[in-house]
C-alpha cells in the first residue's frame, strides 16, 4: 500500500452543535465544513490540523453505524483514515493478505473522497479508512 499520510481521524459524538464549540473554543480549531453523508446515516463536521483532519460524526439515524458504535463503546474515537494513490488497488491487496474488508469496492464519503473501510478484527481492533480523491 502506498499510504501518504494520515487523511483524518474520525470521532464519533452524539451532537455537532454540542461537540464544535469544544473544537472551536478550546481547541483553537475552526469548522471548516459540515456536511450530510445520507448512505451512511450521518452529519459530518471538519476541521484542519496541519495536513490532517479531524472529522466529527454525528448519527443522523437510530440504525446507522455510528449510532450503535456510540451505543456500545461510547463517544470517541471512531476511525482513522490513511489517505491512498488507489482505493480499489489497497483493497486488493489488503484482501490478499487475509485482511477482512467492510467494502469490497470504493464509494463516495465526505468531501467528495472515494472511500472504503478494513474491518477492525482484521486491523488490531482500528476500524481503517482508506481515502483517495
Amino acid at each position: 500500500m502506498n499510504i501518504s499520510h494520515i487523511e483524518h481521524i474520525g470521532i464519533a459524538v452524539k451532537s455537532l452543535e454540542t461537540a464544535i464549540p469544544y473544537y472551536e473554543n478550546v481547541l483553537g480549531l475552526k469548522c471548516y465544513s459540515i456536511e450530510e453523508v445520507a448512505d451512511q446515516k450521518v452529519k459530518t463536521a471538519f476541521f484542519k490540523v496541519g495536513q490532517t483532519k479531524i472529522e466529527l460524526l454525528e448519527p443522523t439515524a437510530e440504525d446507522s453505524p455510528v449510532a450503535a458504535f456510540i451505543e456500545k463503546r461510547g463517544e470517541g474515537i471512531h476511525h482513522i483514515a490513511f489517505k491512498v494513490d488507489d482505493v480499489a488497488c489497497c483493497l486488493h491487496e489488503a484482501e490478499e493478505k487475509g485482511v477482512r474488508l467492510i467494502d469490497k469496492a470504493p464509494r463516495k464519503g465526505a468531501e467528495g473522497l472515494k472511500i472504503a473501510f478494513l474491518h477492525p478484527k482484521s486491523t488490531c481492533s482500528v476500524l481503517t479508512e482508506l481515502c483517495t480523491e
